[in-house]
């Protein structure tokens, strides 16, 4: 069984792209807290997530850097060659997304303090991603 549930924060906006076949997906990571602590210190994990096609719309439009969320997926493993080196690669394809909180602050805004009005419409407003829709 290859089940994965995350609670963690972006740690940069969503980056999203299309491929040739018209899917679209979009690219964040979330750093997720230990349990435990070394030395006093707390520690987090750096995990990168793929989501695809209305779920990759909605994560795009309503999350940045800073949000929470919980993630519900399963591994992805791959690998690539970069100066002779074989490198793996591990990404949580995510099938939902609940967004639990949104970031404050200048996380949150264009820079010049103003929100961005994309995401500032209502969370009831997203699409509902049926699996028969997943492009595998």
């Amino acid at each position: 069984m290859n089940s994965v549930i995350l609670i963690g924060r972006l740690t940069q906006d969503p980056q999203a792209s299309t491929l040739d076949s018209g899917h679209s997906y979009c690219r964040f990571s979330i750093a997720v807290n230990r349990r435990y602590s070394r030395n006093g210190e707390n520690q987090a994990d750096f995990i990168n997530i793929i989501t695809w096609d209305a779920l990759a719309q909605n994560c795009v439009k309503y999350l940045v850097k800073g949000s929470q969320v919980a993630v519900q997926g399963s591994i992805q493993t791959g690998s690539y060659e970069r100066d002779g080196v074989r490198r793996q690669t591990f990404d949580v394809r995510a099938d939902q997304v609940e967004f639990l909180s949104r970031a404050t602050g200048a996380s949150a805004t264009n820079g010049a303090g103003e929100a961005k009005p994309a995401r500032d419409a209502a969370i009831d407003e997203l699409k509902e991603v049926d699996d028969d829709d997943m492009p595998f």
